[in-house]
């Protein structure tokens, strides 16, 4: 009767649990998984409990939600957070029973806990104005909703912040019979100040547009802006509530702070690239391959090392923004996979406090070929992330060391191996990236090679 649709990313801790709740409910006889190309034990579990597991198409929250409505086969769907655990005993009751009941054909969650401030200071002030029959919702921006499948069927799902409220508003349009119940209490972490202003500018694009596709909006000139004086007043007051904050920014070294690798540049240099290709495609363990590219090293002196370093060339206003930077308080650093000798080299040149790499051994100024690996890049019981090692790791040791909130971090990266680190600090961003879900998960993105652009909101 009742398919529960849980959109994922990356929610292996908790997602058995959630699913096992669904099924708890007499009436679900289906859960669909939807993953957004998790890179944990996401899909594992979620299969082992019982779950259908698809992979979604394309990243985005709205994405996800559309194609699993699509793999749906009953009729009354509700969508559910992965990554809440508890939830109260009754939220699928409580969300599903008034559409059991034929009262009405959409339902949106309230929970014990205060709006939001993007709720009150933007989308219900929007919605008065462009929506007042939807402005009386408490939680409009609540994304724990259930509804009949055909409704569904002929809405929009956006991808980003605006989805919840999309959908709202679309129900809303189709005229179809909408409530809003309290479920009770949820531990639903608040949204970290770096991205209210992001959100809050999703939100009320979603809210326009649905009102201009109508052709007849409420709006008149003069409330909209004042609405868009409410969001500039909003976005000042947060940047005003972080100017006295203890702060730090983190950058990748290779293809981020240069504008190439170290290692690329010294194979082609020194004419190893064909070794290095076939370690990179025949070793799986990172240590190891660490280990086994720094033998590719032995026999380089100092001198040549750094000269490789220099060779590469900055991203052209990094001094100036490492700088402006500091004089606004913050902590300076890079946090890299490549070696120290070449990291320290960099943070001295662009005037950085600090570098984390791994530790390239010589003796008398000609490297050995041996790479240490510091424990500062190791799991702990204290890490963020399940791998073995991680950036994340690092990010955390020198938090610890400054005695810095991690909300109050930004970090700046450009691949793979930046996924966890950008994922967890207050502030990730993606730089000049090539990776889909890197620029998914970052908060923002910078797609030309500056970062004076981190200087708008830093």
């Amino acid at each position: 009767m009742v398919t529960v649709i849980i959109p994922v990313l990356n929610e292996a801790e908790t997602i058995e649990n959630v699913i096992k709740f669904a099924f708890e409910n007499e009436n679900v006889s289906e859960v669909v998984v939807v993953d957004d190309k998790s890179f944990d034990e996401t899909v594992a579990k979620a299969t082992a409990a019982g779950a259908k597991v698809i992979t979604s198409t394309k990243l985005g929250k709205g994405a996800s939600m559309k194609e699993g409505m699509l793999c749906a086969t009953n009729e009354i769907l509700i969508f559910l957070d992965g990554d809440i655990d508890p939830y109260p005993p009754n939220t699928i009751r409580d969300l599903t029973d008034p559409i059991i009941n034929d009262t009405h054909d959409f339902v949106k969650a309230t929970f014990g806990r205060n709006a939001g401030r993007v709720t009150e200071l933007v989308a219900k002030p929007l919605l008065n104005i462009l929506f007042p029959d939807l402005s009386e919702f408490e939680q409009p921006l609540s994304g724990m909703i259930a509804g009949r499948k055909k409704y569904f069927e002929t809405i929009d799902f956006y991808d980003d912040y605006g989805v919840d409220i999309g959908i709202l508003i679309d129900m809303y349009l189709q005229k179809a019979r909408i409530t809003e119940v309290n479920i009770g209490y949820i531990d639903n972490k608040s949204k970290p100040w770096q991205a209210l202003g992001k959100m809050s500018k999703e939100v009320s694009r979603a809210i326009i547009q649905k009102a201009m596709q109508q052709n007849k909006p409420n709006a008149t000139l003069e409330e909209l802006q004042s609405f868009s004086e409410i969001r500039d007043q909003m976005d000042f007051a947060i940047r005003e509530s972080v100017m006295g904050l203890e702060k730090i920014a983190i950058f990748d070294m290779d293809n981020t702070i240069l504008r190439g690798r170290f290692i690329d540049t010294c194979a082609k240099l020194y004419g190893f690239e064909k070794e290095l290709f076939n370690i990179r495609t025949s070793e799986t363990d990172g240590t190891s391959m660490t280990k086994t590219i720094a033998k590719l090293l032995k026999g380089l002196n100092l001198s040549q090392i750094l000269a490789v370093a220099d060779s590469i060339p900055l991203v052209h206003d990094v001094k100036e923004v490492v700088k402006e930077l500091k004089i606004r308080g913050y902590v300076v650093g890079i946090i890299s996979d490549s070696y120290d000798v070449v990291t320290n080299h960099v943070k001295t040149k662009i005037g950085a406090d600090f570098s984390l790499a791994n530790e390239l051994e010589f003796s008398k100024s000609i490297a050995t070929g041996e790479v240490k690996l510091p424990s500062f890049f190791f799991n702990t019981k204290d890490s963020l992330c399940k791998h073995t090692i991680c950036k994340t790791n690092a990010v955390q040791h020198i938090l610890s060391h400054y005695k810095i909130d991690i909300n109050n971090a930004i970090a700046i990266g450009d691949s793979e191996n930046d996924l966890c680190m950008i994922k967890h600090v207050g502030v990730g961003i993606s730089f000049c990236s090539t990776n889909e879900l890197l620029n998914y998960l970052a908060d923002r993105q910078i797609t030309v090679p500056s970062f004076g652009e981190l200087l708008e909101f830093a």
